[in-house]
């Protein structure tokens, strides 16, 4: 029963709040369960002198909860500052798992004679809406019986003291002091106050009430309870371990007279130790401010949660309970399935704490009185935040081209919300739509963990080449995970990298005709991001086009001449020149060569021709073994017989049998005439270059001496003469301006009008077009420069006179040999003349910017080689020339026996270096 002097103060509507966030199924960890359990998620048990309320997070989760004491027919409500006064205490876990304590010696408990007590609470949790409430009402008898001399509780919230009020009262004398104001008040209740601080401090009950402390007597004792921290309560340390002390003298008035009954209470705010693995709780083995003299202790016990356990469950759970010479001493292993983990993110770092409730109970004995204290203890101990880091397991195999990786472990009360790559952030939802496949694995520890898989082939996936056959593939990721309930974010950082050798290199092939190289290169795994080198110069988009370059998004393609300047000769012979093409792929951003490749061939040359009259016509081209060779340097065996032609690549010689120091020999019916084209010295010796190998390339000409034919004939009379038939036909003859030395490309009609630089060489080709005798001849009479598309206005330049190039031109005109390749099959039918361009001034000043160019040509036959029809000649060396940039010329009428074709016009750029 309570006092009557008891009276509840300030009754404010402050609210335990538990407002537990929604939390995914299977992700809470249970707190530890003693007893059964009932279908409503609610169930009570009787723990020694306290009654324990357990609330299942089912029951409480996404709700507010409000605790009211039943009274009778009332209902008080259960405030903090309320629940400390009357032994009331609550501890709910983050998940809304809850545990409400009541003190057997609590207000509005129904207690009979000190052995049995009713508790009644009443539980109403409201949802989000005000207007949904759902309502418990638990009562629960207990009985206790095992009371001691002095029981003192330290629980979360209160420090509480019941005394045997039986042998503990000491009547005082009836002084003034101790004299009781109202003389006639003889019922019996606790009148005054004094609390030692440690000065002394006295109060009325109802002052001492308001101030928050409780003070009551039962049938056989008086209850003293104080909160925490209060004005009236002080610290000492005891064996080192800081303890929160109330001190209390109650004056009670009995109908004997006035006695005053001694209380205190110390609880333990400290003495807790952190190693990596265990908690070590310290209590002092005499409590000094509750301890006169010596003490045996009679029982020592430990529980958790309020409820004691037995050796068996203490050895299954690893716990430990000793006493030294100064203390008692706990441990709890870090993770014990009685605590609960929890995580947290500072500074947005992954870590965790551990959580855990011990009770220490003792039960001593004066040594001096012989009086029994049992003192019990709750203490909730939490662990300092522990920085974790989540291992990343990678199982990748590589061979399968996909990432296989696992984070964890992490507690259940993380969430993956989504993960950040590369190219941006996907939800998890979105991972699995993609085809990245998360999954979360739960253990049976309340861990768990989150794995991946990500195909190397997706852009996600960063990739580079350390080297040409390696691809390295790398992943950094970043799982967002949150927090429950609070919804804290939490980011993981996670990178996984496999390497492969799986690179497929470049491929490049090639065959050969008569006349052109044809090369393909087919792409590599990596595509098209290489250099491609043909010789010694980059492919670049003038070379692709005048290669012909063909690409279809897996190879390209090239046709390359192999009189092209990219070509190289190996070996010339009488009848073939051997030419080979070098390609070259080429990594420029590592410097790695992807592919090497040459393609050798022999080409069908014809490099002398023996003509009947004695001449002699041979061609000689530089090979790659004497690479420093000049050719306009060599000559016959005559080192006054030079080349009538030369370039970087061909050297052609002209010469009659009787000259030049070739030499003749006689054998069987033939004459042979040979010569050599080498290097020589003034002394007519052979010259060999110390670097390179010796130049010499004979070349020679059978004639048959004589020759008997045997021819049959017969007679036979016609009966009449023959006639000949009179035809007519046309013979066309084009000119046309290639675009390079090669003449394989030439400008179009669109094209025109073709803009060059100023002294740019240009490279004319004129042919017989519609013929395919052998027996005719093209000759360039004449050719010559105007500025109008009138091919006899004024002023013009003369180009080829006579079928020579023109003696007066400082830049001399040269006029090309033609052999036969892929496109001109009979050469005597092609002429090719190249110039540089020029100006026409006058007084140094430029007439136009435009020439036109236009010759006169003559188609003979071979067996006349009379005047013009005698052969196109060249220019001899040695012979003066004159400057380009004039006006001279003369007005030109066509004669019928002509051919007469121009080129233009052709627009002249300068450049400041040439004017």
């Amino acid at each position: 029963m309570m006092s009557s002097g008891f009276t509840v103060g300030n009754k404010c509507h402050l609210l335990w709040n538990l407002m537990a966030a929604v939390v995914v199924l299977g992700q809470t960890k249970p707190s530890m369960k003693l007893n059964s359990q009932s279908n409503s998620g609610l169930r009570s048990d009787c723990v020694g002198n306290l009654m324990r309320l357990t609330l299942d997070k089912a029951l409480a989760v996404g709700s507010q909860l409000e605790v009211e004491a039943i009274d009778g027919t009332q209902h008080i409500l259960i405030t903090p500052s309320l629940a400390a006064q009357c032994g009331y205490s609550m501890e709910s876990d983050p998940w809304g798992n809850t545990r409400i304590y009541a003190s057997l010696m609590g207000c509005y408990v129904d207690n009979n004679e000190d052995k049995t007590f009713n508790v009644g609470l009443r539980l109403q949790m409201y949802d989000q809406s005000p207007s949904k409430v759902v309502t418990h009402e638990v009562t629960k008898t207990c009985g206790y019986s095992q009371w001691a001399s002095r029981e003192i509780v330290c629980d979360r919230n209160y420090m509480e003291v019941a005394a045997e009020m039986k042998g503990h009262f000491n009547p005082k004398d009836d002084s003034k002091m101790n004299s009781i104001p109202d003389a006639t008040d003889t019922t019996p209740g606790i009148w005054k106050l004094t609390f030692y601080t440690p000065e002394p401090e006295v109060m009325v009950l109802s002052e001492a009430q308001q101030a928050g402390y409780g003070a009551m007597t039962t049938p056989n004792r008086l209850v003293m309870r104080s909160p925490y921290n209060t004005a009236e309560t002080y610290s000492e340390d005891v064996a080192g371990i800081p303890m929160e002390v109330f001190r209390v003298s109650a004056y009670y008035k009995a109908p004997h007279g006035l006695t005053v009954v001694d209380s205190a209470a110390a609880c333990p705010i400290g003495g807790v130790m952190f190693t990596e693995d265990v908690i070590s709780w310290h209590v002092p083995r005499h409590i000094t401010p509750l301890i006169d003299g010596g003490i045996k202790i009679l029982e020592m016990h430990m529980g958790i949660n309020g409820q004691r356990l037995d050796k068996a469950q203490m050895a299954a759970r690893g716990y430990t309970l000793s006493a030294t010479k100064f203390h008692i001493i706990i441990e709890i292993p870090i993770g014990s399935p009685d605590g609960y983990y929890k995580s947290h993110a500072p500074d947005y770092q992954y870590h965790t704490t551990y959580s855990v409730e011990p009770m220490l109970e003792l039960l001593w004995r004066a040594e001096d009185t012989q009086v029994d204290t049992r003192y019990k203890v709750l203490f909730p101990i939490t662990t300092p935040l522990m920085p974790q880091r989540p291992q990343v397991s990678d199982n990748t195999i590589p061979e399968e081209r996909v990432f296989k990786a696992q984070l964890g472990p992490l507690l259940h009360d993380m969430e993956l919300l989504n993960i950040t790559f590369p190219t941006g952030v996907l939800t998890v939802e979105e991972c699995n739509a993609r085809g990245f496949t998360i999954q979360e694995h739960s253990f049976s520890n309340g861990t768990k963990s989150f794995s991946l898989q990500v195909p190397f082939s997706d852009d996600v996936v960063l990739k580079h080449n350390p080297e040409p056959l390696v691809t390295v593939y790398f992943l950094p990721l970043i799982l967002g995970f949150i927090i429950l309930p609070e919804q804290t974010p939490v980011p993981c950082p996670m990178e996984v990298e496999a390497s492969l050798q799986d690179v497929v290199l470049p491929r490049v092939t090639g065959t050969c005709d008569q006349n052109m190289f044809y090369i393909s290169v087919t792409y590599g795994s990596q595509g098209h991001n290489f250099q491609t080198m043909i010789g010694t110069h980059e492919l670049t988009p003038e070379l692709a086009e005048l290669y012909r370059l063909r690409e279809n998004g897996t190879h390209f393609s090239l046709s390359v001449a192999y009189t092209s300047s990219d070509a190289v000769f190996e070996l010339i012979e009488s009848d073939s020149i051997k030419a080979r093409i070098d390609l070259l792929l080429w990594d420029s951003n590592n410097n790695w060569k992807l592919g090497d490749f040459s393609l050798a061939c022999n080409f069908p040359l014809t490099t002398t021709t023996c003509y009947p009259n004695g001449t002699m016509t041979t061609l000689t081209a530089k090979v790659e073994s004497v690479h420093n060779l000049l050719l306009s340097q060599l000559t016959l065996t005559d080192p006054s017989c030079k080349p009538v032609f030369s370039d970087d690549r061909f050297a052609y010689f002209s010469f009659h049998v009787d000259t030049c120091g070739t030499t003749r020999t006689f054998f069987d019916n033939y004459m042979l005439y040979e010569n050599e084209i080498a290097l020589y010295h003034h002394s007519a010796k052979a010259f060999t270059s110390p670097v390179d190998p010796e130049y010499r390339h004979k070349v020679s000409c059978y004639y048959l001496v004589n020759d008997t034919e045997t021819m049959a004939f017969s007679y036979k009379p016609r009966s009449n003469e023959p006639t000949a038939e009179t035809g007519s036909g046309q013979l066309m003859v084009q000119m046309r301006l290639a675009q390079d030395s090669s003449y394989n490309l030439f400008y179009q009609t669109e094209d025109y009008p073709v803009v060059k630089y100023l002294r740019e060489p240009l490279y004319f080709e004129v042919e017989l077009m519609q013929s395919a005798d052998p027996q005719l001849e093209l000759i360039l009479e004449n050719c010559w420069a105007t500025l109008t598309e009138d091919r006899t206005s004024l002023p013009s330049w003369d180009i080829i006179v006579d079928g020579c190039e023109n003696l007066d031109d400082s830049y001399m005109t040269v006029i090309h040999p033609v052999v036969s390749d892929s496109r001109v099959t009979i050469p005597s039918h092609v002429k090719r003349f190249s110039m540089k361009t020029f100006t026409f001034t006058k007084d140094e000043e430029v007439l136009k910017d435009q020439i036109y160019v236009h010759c006169d040509a003559v188609v003979c036959e071979t067996n006349n080689r009379e005047g013009i029809c005698s052969g196109q000649c060249v220019n001899p060396a040695g012979m003066s020339r004159a400057s380009p940039e004039r006006t001279k010329g003369v007005k030109r009428d066509s004669t019928h026996n002509q051919k007469q074709i121009s080129s233009g016009p052709i627009l002249l750029l300068y450049l400041q270096s040439n004017l």
